[in-house]
């Protein structure tokens, strides 16, 4: 069992000496209960793409959605960067929803449930890939070949069941798929160990975006 240490939300702003124009990477913690909502599908007219009420994504086309609605990365993965990179890493920094403790974001199963707290129930979905505007707000230039490196990407998930829940919340496991594939050999699989692909092809809880980009880069196609 573990803890959800912050739950952090972020607004759009518009970093210095970047390419993107505004970006809500950069995430804070709140305090009380945020209500948990499925986004809809990505793109969906109205939707904020974040399961996070007053969460917001600002590149729709790329994140968020039912498959990238929650974000979970581990303190204990945070602390492991603050001793790479020689700085603090607040919670939410990696642009988390879910700042964890004691639960193995990297090396949870594609279909894994946690609840958490009361009533919530999540679906671990996808992995997550750096991208342009991740290595620009880490300001490291070269963290993407870090990150792909060290292969601790954290964790998607999707809302199986709604409720609220907040900093303190205990996170519980309530259910273990079989097949063995995590967030982490997604991860490698797609990065650095193509190898890996072939267990990819049957998950049926992976995002169906990524389950079609690991096809397409198993036949020598899509990158991630």
């Amino acid at each position: 069992m573990g803890t959800l240490l912050s739950l952090n939300v972020g607004r759009a702003h518009r970093p210095a000496h970047a390419h993107t124009q505004e970006t809500a990477i950069g995430k804070r913690p709140v305090e009380g209960r945020v209500g948990i909502a499925a986004p809809g599908k990505r793109g969906t007219a109205g939707s904020s793409g974040s399961a996070v009420a007053g969460d917001q994504v600002c590149d729709l086309r790329n994140h968020g959605g039912d498959d990238q609605a929650i974000y979970a990365y581990g303190r204990e993965e945070l602390d492991f960067w603050e001793r790479r990179l020689r700085r603090a890493l607040p919670n939410g920094i990696f642009g988390e929803n879910l700042t964890t403790l004691d639960v193995a974001t990297t090396d949870a199963l594609i279909g894994e449930r946690w609840q958490v707290g009361p009533k919530t129930v999540l679906e671990v979905c996808a992995t997550r890939f750096p991208c342009r505007t991740f290595t620009e707000w880490i300001g490291s230039e070269d963290w993407m070949t870090q990150f792909v490196r060290e292969a601790l990407p954290g964790a998607y998930l999707r809302v199986i069941v709604p409720g609220d829940i907040g900093a303190g919340d205990t996170i519980s496991t309530l259910s273990r798929p079989e097949h063995g594939v995590t967030s982490g050999v997604v991860f490698r699989a797609m990065t650095r160990e193509p190898e890996l692909l072939p267990l990819l092809a049957e998950v049926e809880a992976l995002s169906a975006h990524q389950r079609d980009k690991a096809a397409r880069r198993a036949r020598g196609g899509a990158r991630i």
